[in-house]
């Protein structure tokens, strides 16, 4: 039971994490936003790694530096679909895409699971699937390019679920290290042009201002520590419990950003909501 509530909180603290970093990206650049919010979580980051005992090793700091780049550029490329509209098609698309991948990875690493797992599973993908699909935004037209670009963001989002998985179980908080440091590296590699990864070629010359004021410098400043909680709770889970489903329960973390626009931003409900 306890790698589900890890699982759990995970979701709750990157929906919240996410509904942060958007509000601060209405304010400011969205890759701004991304990497201070990286450099905003270190300190939290620092304090799970005296509370959480581990053994730091070379491979789970490379697990962690790979999960933190492939990450970085699913977020770049949602943030990319997303600013060309149809956002009620990329969403969806990319947040169910996010939970098949680790659900296959985990069917193949870890093993079939139980029909009543599979059927929790299932319901999951389906609650994630409509859930995202209520999030509005400015409308365009949906192109074969635009629904590859929300396949590739979510197929990235599923393998950095995959690839965090694969740390040892008493490797601690240490992986996360490995994944501030990929990230952080992959974003400064995007601001001066010479991108990491494939797909970050398509965003590598819009031209970003990295200075942070005001409300989008609170919202940041939330929106790092948060998403470090998430991690930590994830990586927890997922190295006591099965992939399939550890990863496919974190994929519902739109459900707590869709919660926070309806209660703080007063957005309304759709029905598949």
């Amino acid at each position: 039971m306890t790698p589900i509530v890890l699982a759990a909180g995970a979701a709750l603290l990157w929906g919240t994490s996410d509904f942060c970093g958007g509000k601060g990206s209405r304010r400011a650049s969205a890759l701004a936003v991304g990497l201070w919010s990286q450099l905003a979580g270190i300190p939290v980051l620092g304090l799970a790694l005296l509370v959480v005992s581990g053994t730091p090793r070379v491979t789970d700091l490379a697990w962690g530096a790979a999960t933190g780049v492939v990450g970085l550029a699913a977020i770049v490329l949602l943030y990319h679909g997303l600013s060309q509209g149809a956002m009620t098609v990329v969403s969806p698309v990319t947040a169910v895409t996010a939970a098949v991948v680790p659900l296959a990875a985990g069917l193949v690493l870890d093993g079939p699971l139980s029909g009543a797992a599979l059927a929790g599973v299932a319901a999951a993908v389906v609650a994630i699937a409509l859930v995202s699909a209520g999030q509005r935004g400015p409308h365009g037209p949906v192109t074969p390019a635009l629904v590859g670009l929300a396949l590739a963001s979510g197929t990235l989002f599923g393998l950095a679920f995959v690839l965090l998985g694969q740390v040892g179980v008493d490797s601690g908080m240490w992986p996360l290290a490995g994944l501030r440091a990929g990230a952080l590296v992959a974003g400064l590699s995007l601001v001066a042009g010479l991108p990491l990864v494939a797909g970050l070629p398509l965003v590598a010359g819009v031209k970003t201002e990295l200075r942070l004021s005001g409300e989008a410098l609170a919202w940041t400043a939330l929106a790092g520590p948060l998403e470090v909680v998430g991690t930590a709770c994830y990586l927890l889970a997922v190295t006591q419990g099965h992939l399939s489903v550890v990863a496919v329960l974190a994929a519902l973390y739109p459900a707590s950003t869709v919660l926070l626009a309806l209660g703080v931003d007063r957005e309304r409900l759709r029905l598949p909501q």
